[in-house]
């Protein structure tokens, strides 16, 4: 395992352990008052630590080298982690609405104390610190895993906001039935993060265009021994992308000018596009009419 999956990994491990933490208080709180939406909440946070497991899993099998039978390396199992954790979510969010239907129509008195105002506060701000050192560190370590999960635990924090709101109003008095609504609201945000998810990780696996094509075209254009350029497809595993292309080159350029030339550009994209790029590219003759 390279040092930026360690550094994954790493951050994985600590963030399993807050997010269980956070469950645990929640769910424990939730049940001593009766409320619904918090429990609801706490099966969120519960989400993020179990999600964090095929995280784990997932950035184990990435890690690996490539080999015969994966030339392009494992980088995609991340990717599957991804969605993974999309399915865990909607199924959740659908339980969630079960519950939430329930108690609907069989409210039940909330028991709300200074304790549980208190706990929902305290997972507030774990959440936060979770989710700021999560999506920083995907962005410096170009990790889907961390990048989605981060998106999912900020999810949370304007989960924990509405329940805490929500303890709030019906601690002044209005009807519990504000519980199960606030639930459906919850679900709400999990189906929204599962979404978005499923959307960020499928567009790689399916091989969606992962550069924009004129902002290729423009580095090549700076490069007057190429008279042109067509066929420019992209595609990306999550942290290398690979472009190919085929180039119009003079008849007389020898094999060493053009692998030359091919390097220098590849440098070039590297430092202005994304520095996990790798080219291939197929020469062509181009003959002046």
């Amino acid at each position: 395992m390279d040092n930026n999956y360690k550094e994954v990994s790493k951050t994985l491990w600590i963030i399993l352990f807050a997010n269980f933490l956070v469950a645990i208080i929640k769910m424990i709180v939730g049940n001593i008052v009766m409320s619904t939406s918090l429990i609801a909440d706490g099966f969120h946070s519960f989400a993020d630590g179990s999600s964090n497991i095929a995280g784990l899993i997932g950035v184990k099998l990435a890690s690996k080298p490539t080999d015969k039978d994966h030339p392009y390396g494992h980088e995609k199992f991340e990717l599957i982690s991804s969605l993974v954790i999309s399915g865990m979510l909607f199924f959740i969010s659908g339980n969630i609405v079960m519950d939430s239907f329930n108690k609907l129509f069989n409210p039940t008195k909330l028991n709300i104390s200074i304790y549980s105002i208190v706990a929902i506060i305290l997972t507030l701000i774990v959440n936060i610190i979770v989710s700021t050192l999560e999506y920083k560190k995907g962005k410096k370590l170009n990790s889907s895993i961390l990048i989605s999960d981060s998106y999912h635990t900020r999810s949370d924090i304007f989960v924990s906001l509405g329940v805490l709101i929500t303890l709030i109003l019906i601690n002044l008095g209005l009807p519990n039935i504000i519980d199960p609504i606030v639930s459906f609201i919850v679900a709400g945000f999990i189906i929204k993060a599962a979404i978005e998810i499923f959307i960020s990780s499928s567009r790689i696996l399916v091989d969606k265009k992962a550069l924009d094509t004129e902002k290729v075209k423009g580095i090549i254009d700076k490069y007057s021994e190429i008279k042109g350029i067509h066929k420019i497809r992209s595609r990306s595993t999550g942290k290398k992308v690979f472009l190919d292309l085929h180039m119009l080159l003079s008849p007389d350029m020898t094999i060493k000018t053009s692998h030359d030339l091919i390097h220098n550009i590849e440098k070039d994209m590297k430092e202005n596009i994304d520095e996990g790029i790798q080219i291939i590219a197929h020469f062509e003759p181009y003959y002046e009419d």
